[in-house]
């Protein structure tokens, strides 16, 4: 049930931040179902005691791997699809706490958060950079393989 709840609520958050950056009506479908993807691989990392910033590069990537078959298929660019659905795992939490402590000179504590958030949005770019890296290799490996059957068959 737990499973089911987070989906539905990821799917319903980046929908509606899909509404909220103009994407394409045709596309708010698939936008949520994005971040719900990249969100219960979040989820399921950190249910099997993964630390998050790793279960975050994980969902990050697997987002950014989604976007980029998506954005093929509906001819739209990436970002439509990956910008949504990246909003699930960014941290506002512990960017509101690291601010709150420094409102309340509680300094150390702020540093922790900070570190935190920092370490944690650093996953998402290279979750996200991986992913375009991996998709890249694959393209070209496709694009290589096609020229070389028109070759022969030519």
């Amino acid at each position: 049930m737990d499973w089911l709840i987070q989906g539905m609520l990821s799917f319903i958050g980046t929908a509606g931040f899909g509404i909220i950056f103009n994407a394409p009506k045709k596309t708010l479908f698939h936008c949520g179902l994005v971040g719900m993807i990249g969100w219960l691989i979040y989820y399921a990392f950190l249910q099997k005691g993964v630390d998050a910033v790793f279960a975050t590069f994980a969902g990050a990537f697997l987002i950014s791997i989604v976007a980029h078959i998506l954005a093929r298929q509906f001819k739209t660019p990436m970002i439509v699809f990956s910008v949504a659905g990246i909003i699930p795992l960014v941290p506002g939490g512990l960017a509101y706490n690291a601010m709150r402590t420094i409102v309340e000179n509680d300094y150390a504590k702020s540093i922790q958060y900070s570190a935190r958030v920092f370490i944690i949005a650093g996953a998402i770019v290279m979750g996200l950079v991986f992913a375009e890296v991996f998709m890249q290799l694959i393209f070209n490996g496709i694009r290589k393989r096609k020229a070389k059957l028109s070759k022969l068959s030519s």
